[in-house]
């Protein structure tokens, strides 16, 4: 993707997320906006929203408890799962994490994860290829915001659980989506998150962090 930072950088501005002052960034005010020109700049149309563009609820609550050291990564493997922007990663990197992943699967999520680390001054291995089946190769994975769909949830649940099972430290964040699952999840802490009307239908959720049990 020739100059995706070049576009990120042009149709964002660079701003602090409310839960999370300590990182800065490259964040879209307006959705409709960014993503006529995601459009318009791929040559394509129907394209996913650009998900990326802002700070959603679970990625700033697991960016928070990461700083605050109440989910520890110093010196572990860590990856950002459905990562956005990369916020979560950044805060594991800012930790002290001695090596930490970013998996999206949209090559501007990636984009701008790496622009975002950089603005950061850390090291984030930002990646679209699809971890969900892989193996477990991390010590805590961080899952934001991944219950919104029924065919996405579904999908990552079982893999999430494995994870779990083969000895990660799972946690998933979620601002209420439909889709969670019932059971299996074992809140550890709780926020009120002020969100965006662009995104949202109200001006905060409330995010739980779940560790997902094996």
């Amino acid at each position: 993707m020739k100059d995706a930072a070049g576009f990120i950088a042009r149709h964002t501005v660079l701003a602090r997320p409310a839960l999370v002052p300590e990182i800065e960034l490259h964040l879209a005010t307006e959705i409709t906006p960014i993503w006529q020109a995601s459009e318009d700049w791929l040559a394509e149309r129907d394209i996913e929203p650009p998900f990326w563009a802002f700070a959603w609820p679970g990625s700033q609550a697991l960016a928070r408890l990461v700083l605050d050291s109440a989910i520890p990564v110093a010196g572990q493997r860590v990856l950002d799962f459905a990562a956005g922007g990369g916020l979560a990663a950044i805060a594991a990197a800012r930790a002290g994490a001695a090596v930490v992943e970013a998996a999206e699967i949209d090559p501007l999520a990636i984009a701008a994860t790496r622009l975002n680390a950089a603005h950061n001054g850390v090291v984030v291995d930002a990646s679209t290829a699809d971890v969900v089946g892989q193996p477990c190769r991390w010590d805590t994975v961080l899952a934001g915001d991944v219950c919104y769909e029924a065919p996405m949830t579904g999908h990552i649940m079982p893999w999430l659980r494995g994870l779990a099972a083969q000895g990660a430290a799972v946690l998933l964040a979620d601002p209420g989506r439909a889709y969670l699952p019932k059971a299996g999840l074992q809140p550890v802490a709780r926020f009120s998150v002020p969100t965006t009307r662009e995104l949202e239908d109200r001006d905060s959720r409330e995010v739980t962090v779940y560790r997902v049990e094996r």
